[in-house]
């Protein structure tokens, strides 16, 4: 299996090789089931990791979307976070979806909607987005990608994007700044290599 093969993968080639880690994800630490063939397939990568710790809190309700979730951490920070509130957690990886719900269900979570991209309605507006984006499917994919869901900020939303500063953080936001000139686009954070990107959406 290509090392990125689970950023683009339905179904994964391999089993599945289910194991449980213990993580912290919104102050607690809690067990978790992970398996390869899935983006991070042994707990919290680095980038997510920052994501979670430089991110303000969400809001106490709305409509929240976590783009590529994999296996769920940024998802089920957002749910357990924020109980009110109604979670997408999108992939295109079915194993990752379905690890996504046996973690939710484990956690008692029941605020997260797990979907394939496409089974998401497409009148369905987000407050608020988390992501850790597919930096290595190519600048093209990537583009098109947020492309897809950027747009999809509800009025005064936010997105919270964490990439590499080796792998284009700044160039990323100087696209997104110029794809869309009437969104904000701000470098929110730096650290461990990593810049936390913050796009909001016009409140008109």
């Amino acid at each position: 299996m290509a090392a990125f093969e689970h950023y683009f993968t339905a179904q994964p080639a391999g089993e599945a090789d289910l194991r449980t880690r213990v993580v912290h994800l919104a102050g607690d630490d809690v067990e978790v089931v992970v398996a390869s063939g899935i983006f991070s397939p042994d707990g919290i990568d680095r980038g997510t990791a920052v994501l979670l710790a430089q991110v303000p809190p969400p809001p106490a309700a709305g409509t929240f979307l976590d783009l590529g979730c994999g296996w769920g951490p940024i998802a089920l920070t957002l749910a357990r976070t924020a109980p009110e509130a109604t979670v997408w957690a999108v992939d295109v990886n079915e194993r990752a979806l379905d690890l996504l719900q046996r973690n939710a269900s484990r956690l008692g979570v029941d605020n997260v909607r797990v979907a394939r991209p496409d089974a998401v309605p497409p009148t369905e507006r987000f407050d608020l987005i988390w992501s850790n984006p597919p930096i290595r499917i190519g600048k093209a994919a990537l583009h098109e990608l947020l492309s897809t869901w950027l747009p999809r900020l509800a009025a005064g939303g936010s997105a919270y994007l964490v990439v590499a500063k080796q792998l284009g953080g700044d160039s990323l936001q100087r696209w997104i700044a110029e794809q869309w000139p009437a969104f904000s686009v701000e470098r929110y954070a730096t650290d461990k290599g990593f810049r936390v990107l913050r796009v909001g959406a016009p409140t008109g």
